[in-house]
């Protein structure tokens, strides 16, 4: 008999200590509860794509093949991100308020 392991591997998050960072700054902290869920999430998701993601986070925007917009709060706080979906790695873009992401552009902005 032969057995087969079959590994699923979850998503990882590149820079998820710049997310706590913003949480402890008095103007995001009305999004901590939220951030820290989706955080949670995110490392228990396998997605293969983004048409995947939009099953679970209907709300969220792609961008292009890699950029995903999330909101968090509601639509009080956007959060960019960047997924390499084949070796399933998120990376942290941007963090903010939806009125500083209205003076950004989401499809240029890169890592802080």
């Amino acid at each position: 008999m032969v057995t087969y392991y079959i590994f699923v591997k979850s998503m990882r998050i590149i820079k998820e200590k710049i997310l706590n960072d913003f949480i402890e700054k008095d103007r995001y902290q009305p999004a901590s509860g939220q951030l820290k869920a989706w955080v949670q999430e995110v490392k228990h998701c396998n997605w293969q794509n983004a048409k995947e993601l939009k099953t679970k986070y209907k709300n969220a925007s792609i961008i292009n093949s890699k950029r995903v917009v999330f909101n968090i709060k509601g639509n009080d706080f956007r959060l960019i991100v960047d997924i390499e979906y084949k070796i399933k790695l998120v990376f942290i873009v941007w963090f903010g308020t939806h009125k500083e992401y209205d003076n950004i552009d989401a499809k240029k902005i890169t890592y802080e």
